[in-house]
């Protein structure tokens, strides 16, 4: 009966709770999180384009698209806080491709362990960032082209796109009275 008891305890939180879905935001928080995700993708695709084609080097990865969302939507979140920002990137691409290199014969392995150890190391630095997880994933996943790059992944893109991400947040986030960014830096 006690064991039974606590499997329906355990199933009724798939439930949630009543307390319904996220509140709405202004329209001027449309705007400005719309900008800022505009000029922060923007800048890292220019600055890859301009400065790092032909060299083998490429600035952008898909985990930046979560890092603007938080950055730019979401600015007061703790999650997207400078020291979370870089330095969640910076950890889970160093975990990521150490993963890599250590168990790319066993390639679910490799990512799996580049996931989970990036989300402890991340909360044991204080530094969590959920897109952390998918820069980890991607450096897991064994292209080519991330391959070839091996430790030079941690610093091209992964440190340098998220400091122009979070140079273009400090301005845009800064604009308009009602934001304001970083809530801390460290």
């Amino acid at each position: 009966m006690k064991l039974e008891r606590s499997w329906r305890d355990y199933f009724r939180k798939w439930r949630g709770t009543t307390a319904g879905g996220p509140p709405r935001v202004s329209t001027d928080e449309v705007f400005w999180s719309w900008i800022g995700a505009l000029l922060g993708i923007g800048a890292v695709a220019w600055v890859g384009a301009r400065f790092f084609v032909g060299h083998d080097l490429h600035l952008m990865i898909g985990s930046f698209g979560a890092s603007a969302v938080l950055v730019y939507g979401a600015p007061r979140s703790p999650l997207a806080q400078p020291r979370n920002l870089i330095g969640g990137h910076m950890i889970s691409a160093l975990i990521g491709v150490g993963c890599w290199q250590l168990f790319h014969h066993w390639p679910g392995v490799a990512q799996a362990i580049a996931v989970a150890t990036a989300i402890a190391v991340m909360h044991l630095t204080r530094t969590l960032h959920p897109p952390g997880g998918a820069t980890a994933l991607i450096a897991a996943l064994g292209s080519a082209e991330i391959e070839r790059l091996g430790f030079w992944y941690v610093l091209m893109p992964a440190t340098v796109g998220p400091l122009i991400l979070l140079l273009v947040a400090l301005v845009v986030n800064n604009l308009p009275r009602s934001r304001r960014y970083p809530e801390v830096w460290f």
